[in-house]
């Protein structure tokens, strides 16, 4: 059997130097951190309860829903409870030596925010079965809304950003964030969970989309793949920090419709209610109620010899 390599001491040293040194890369203390795997695990317990019978257990009847919700529910508020626990006490930067009160404290606001969240859980199934429909009535593809809850990346974003907007609201700190970039890596949507996104909302295809944070969406509203609502440029202070906070996203009205590889930047920027922004578009101005924006057309060049290869004539192709 092959021996364990043994590391020189001098190896081991430069490791555990450059992690004394890089303060903002390592958390040296005996107050515990939300765990990453858990809250993963929260989003899918909290779909199978969003969803019930499509995710979890499908052997719900009328009769035992009931119960299901509650022990889900009952579940879902304990754990939720000790990760928010560790969230705040880590924001709070939480000292062992400074006492039970304090530690009490966090308990208390932590189970009091879980409560909360759990309270909004009604609302956020009302917006998410808005959603559902707004996909099938957006998508001829869509065969039954079975499909959009069962396939739809979109509507797994939109899932998760329901429940991350709402912890992020009540100033529940790190969860939201480790929610919706796990939704991003998952399907490629990108939505920060301060957005403010309204009902019947539909990101269709969905692959590359970026929301930013300050962002607003009205009602009725559909994007498709690659769209980006971003920030034109960041305010900063006289030592030319970031000023967090501004409106630094665009504002869409109601029923507007962003088709594929939009670009649409700047807090100052609303676009009105029933817009088209067509597909390529780069926006940074505000665009009025009911107008269609579009790209310029490409050129249409004709080839000499329709036989001959785009590179003998002319030289750039298309």
């Amino acid at each position: 059997m092959t021996q364990p390599l043994q590391l020189p001491e001098a190896t081991l040293a430069r490791i555990v130097d450059s992690i004394r040194l890089t303060v903002h890369t390592r958390h040296l203390s005996p107050t515990h951190l939300p765990n990453t795997e858990t809250i993963i695990r929260l989003l899918d317990e909290l779909r199978a309860l969003l969803f019930p019978g499509f995710f979890g257990s499908r052997t719900l009847t009328s009769e035992s829903l009931s119960p299901h919700v509650q022990q889900a529910a009952e579940r879902l508020a304990a754990d939720l409870t000790r990760q928010i626990r560790a969230a705040l006490a880590y924001m709070e930067g939480l000292d062992p030596a400074a006492g039970a009160a304090h530690a009490e404290s966090c308990d208390a606001q932590a189970q009091r925010l879980a409560l909360a969240f759990l309270d909004r859980l009604a609302e956020v199934r009302r917006l998410l079965a808005l959603d559902v429909q707004a996909a099938l009535d957006g998508d001829p593809a869509a065969r039954h809304t079975d499909e959009i809850i069962f396939c739809y990346p979109g509507l797994r974003a939109m899932m998760v950003h329901r429940v991350a907007h709402e912890l992020y609201r009540l100033g529940v700190p790190l969860l939201p964030r480790v929610m919706s970039e796990h939704a991003h890596a998952e399907t490629g949507i990108d939505i920060h969970p301060g957005a403010t996104i309204g009902e019947s909302f539909f990101i269709d295809h969905g692959t590359g989309v970026v929301i930013g944070e300050t962002t607003h969406i009205g009602r009725n509203c559909r994007l498709y793949q690659g769209v980006t609502l971003g920030a034109r440029s960041f305010a900063t202070d006289s030592a030319g920090r970031i000023l967090r906070g501004e409106k630094r996203h665009p504002t869409l009205g109601d029923r507007v419709i962003v088709y594929a590889s939009a670009t649409i930047l700047g807090g100052d920027t609303v676009i009105g209610n029933d817009c088209v922004i067509g597909g390529g578009v780069f926006l940074t101005r505000s665009v009025p109620p009911g107008h269609i924006v579009q790209a310029t057309r490409p050129e249409l060049r004709e080839r000499p010899d329709p036989a001959s290869s785009p590179f003998e004539w002319g030289g750039s192709g298309i």
